[in-house]
């Protein structure tokens, strides 16, 4: 592979950006160009892209895609496909894309197919077991971030009356209070750990199994699954249902694997498949569409774009459907815990940034909190709309309210207005203390702000598939890019091993040997 800014792409891309690309202005490039829309729409397995409101044109996109070509994007992608090592710190393949194979189609497929089939075999029964009300998902990460997310987004696909609970923060307050509303022997436990070592989550498992014990419960064999691949510890715990996954299965790339077990319990063994089948359809786009047409890879080289040339250092994720307002979260992890890196592969310092900061809320209520800053502050930061054309609600007209304020902030964000504007707005008797000039300058924007819309016909399980799928290729399109490892995270060693150092010194206070702030907070909080 050769690193991105070698390349004869990544320096035309810098005289174009000087040129033209940072003065882009997208007000006059709609009046030059009425068919913008349609040349920078962008159809995919149940989803529909609208980059016309982003600071690129022909020549950018151009430019972009040969920098993909020149970096070995597509002969890398193949190789991960098909089961090469792409995680070369840890020497592992790279296959969450096998997990929602078809069987037959897929690497490792007699296994996948296999731990698949026990897995929703396990998760109907538990549908039909009229004794168990409550399951209770215990992980953190991906054991916990993606199966949340996806729950909470299909909850108008759930078929049984029980009702779903996740637990992950080793605080004891994310425990205590849910199991303070449980009845013991109603309850159903997963315990979702690959090692079933994981400090957090062995924590709330062995607190979790206190509980139940104390409170009559009955044997743990019956109201305890694991999904790990440490069945002899799993074993020594009171767990004889186990469903294992494999080392080419990341944590954040997890939920379509065992670890998927409470979303298949929520809607069902048919809607489980259905989500897979998403996924599959959008690895096959991802796979086989030539790359001028291939939105993972086009969304990937526009955050290449954005980073590295315009510097804008975030991105905010606004789904206008209060279904996926976990997705922030879960993209987040993906995506920082993914290209959050500051060495290539070979282990050199990068010149420039990866990962942007990934953050966002559910629209509208992030129109209440940091719009202000989207539309007015002093950073610009790109967005991502997410809009749904179908509800699965009979709210007509709230849900045509919702689409209405979801085309509204992308529309201001790239028309703002000017001074001028909003002077000839005013009240002649707007405020009585300021004059009219500066008051139009507080009520300006300067628009030109760029943003990206997202749009699903309705949020089937089919549907989040393909959109989760869409961004995990995007997010490994653009660290291939970059030349890192977007499949490591060696970045949250070093403060679990700090803390089973501290552990014990909180038990006894001992603050030998530490700097002296954290001796200073550890005296303060024991004493």
């Amino acid at each position: 592979m050769t690193r991105c800014d070698s390349t004869q792409a990544w320096a035309a891309l810098q005289g174009h950006f000087q040129a033209h690309g940072r003065d882009l202005d997208l007000r006059e490039a709609f009046a030059r160009d009425p068919g913008r829309y349609r040349a920078f729409g962008f159809e995919a397995p149940e989803v529909y892209a609208d980059l016309s409101k982003n600071h690129l044109d022909a020549a950018t996109l151009h430019f972009l895609l040969d920098l993909a070509r020149e970096c070995g994007l597509p002969a890398q992608r193949d190789a991960m496909l098909r089961g090469e090592i792409a995680n070369a710190t840890e020497g592992r393949a790279v296959l969450h894309t096998a997990l929602r194979a078809p069987a037959g189609l897929g690497p490792f497929s007699d296994e996948v197919h296999a731990v698949l089939g026990a897995m929703l075999n396990y998760a109907e029964q538990v549908r039909a077991d009229g004794h168990i009300t409550d399951i209770v998902n215990i992980g953190i990460g991906g054991s916990d971030l993606g199966p949340q997310m996806a729950v909470r987004a299909l909850e108008s696909f759930a078929q049984g009356g029980q009702r779903l609970h996740f637990v992950s923060n080793v605080d004891g307050h994310d425990i205590a209070p849910l199991l303070a509303r449980l009845d013991a022997k109603k309850t159903l436990f997963i315990v979702a750990s690959k090692t079933f070592t994981t400090q957090e989550t062995m924590a709330n498992a062995h607190a979790a199994r206190d509980w139940f014990l104390s409170t009559g419960g009955g044997r743990t064999e019956r109201h305890f699954a694991a999904c790990t691949t440490n069945v002899a510890a799993a074993a020594a715990f009171g767990i004889s249902t186990t469903f294992g996954f494999w080392d080419w299965v990341g944590g954040r790339y997890s939920l379509w694997s065992a670890i998927g077990l409470p979303i298949a319990i929520a809607i069902g063994a048919d809607n489980f498949r259905a989500l897979l089948a998403g996924a599959h359809a959008m690895d096959r786009h991802f796979a086989e569409a030539p790359l001028a047409q291939n939105l993972p890879v086009v969304l990937g080289l526009m955050d290449v774009w954005y980073r590295n040339f315009h510097g804008y250092t975030s991105r905010s994720v606004a789904p206008y459907h209060q279904g996926l307002a976990r997705l922030p979260a879960y993209l987040q992890q993906l995506e920082m815990e993914s290209n959050g890196k500051r060495v290539d592969l070979g282990g050199k310092a990068l010149p420039y940034g990866t990962s942007p900061v990934v953050w966002g809320e559910p629209g509208t209520n992030g129109q209440h909190a940091y719009f202000q800053m989207l539309h007015q502050g002093s950073d610009v930061i790109p967005v991502e709309f997410i809009a749904v054309k179908h509800p699965t609600h009979k709210l007509a007209e709230q849900h045509r309210m919702l689409l209405a304020n979801c085309l509204a902030q992308s529309q201001a964000l790239m028309l703002g207005k000017t001074a001028a504007q909003a002077l000839a707005e005013q009240a002649p008797t707007a405020s009585a203390d300021i004059e009219p000039e500066v008051l139009a300058q507080h009520r300006s924007f300067p628009g030109n702000r760029p943003s990206t819309t997202l749009v699903l016909d309705q949020l089937t399980p089919r549907a989040l598939g393909a959109l989760i799928a869409l961004y995990e290729h995007r997010v490994w399109a653009s660290g291939t890019v970059w030349g890192i490892n977007s499949f490591d995270q060696w970045g949250v060693e070093l403060g679990k091993a700090l803390c089973g150092q501290l552990l014990p010194r909180l038990r006894s206070g001992d603050t030998a040997g530490l700097d002296a702030s954290t001796a200073g907070l550890l005296q303060r909080l024991t004493a």
